[in-house]
């Protein structure tokens, strides 16, 4: 990560660049008080904008979204469901008659 300063009519300027985590600081400064996230309004952005890697990203979870809207698995739960049924087909010898899959 990257840190910049800034002076200008005695006015100091940080700038501090987060990587690779993608949670909210609960603070900038140790000691300060927790930053309230419900408060925080990102700008618009298009998903044109995006790199390619975070726009499908992005679609996907926008994807997800509307499936539980509507009731529908998302798609890691289809995928998951559907490994699952490759599994139970290619061991018939196996009982999964009591299992509870979500």
């Amino acid at each position: 990560s990257e840190c910049y300063w800034t002076v200008e009519d005695d006015l100091l300027s940080l700038v501090l660049a987060k990587t690779g985590d993608m949670t909210w600081w609960k603070r900038v400064i140790k000691g300060d008080a927790k930053i309230d996230v419900k408060k925080i309004e990102p700008e618009n952005s298009n998903l044109s904008d995006l790199t390619p890697d975070l726009r499908q990203t992005v679609e996907k979870m926008m994807h997800d979204q509307r499936q539980k809207a509507m009731g529908k698995p998302t798609t890691d739960e289809s995928r998951n469901s559907e490994m699952m049924k490759k599994f139970m087909a290619q061991h018939p010898e196996m009982d999964f008659s009591s299992c509870k899959f979500p």
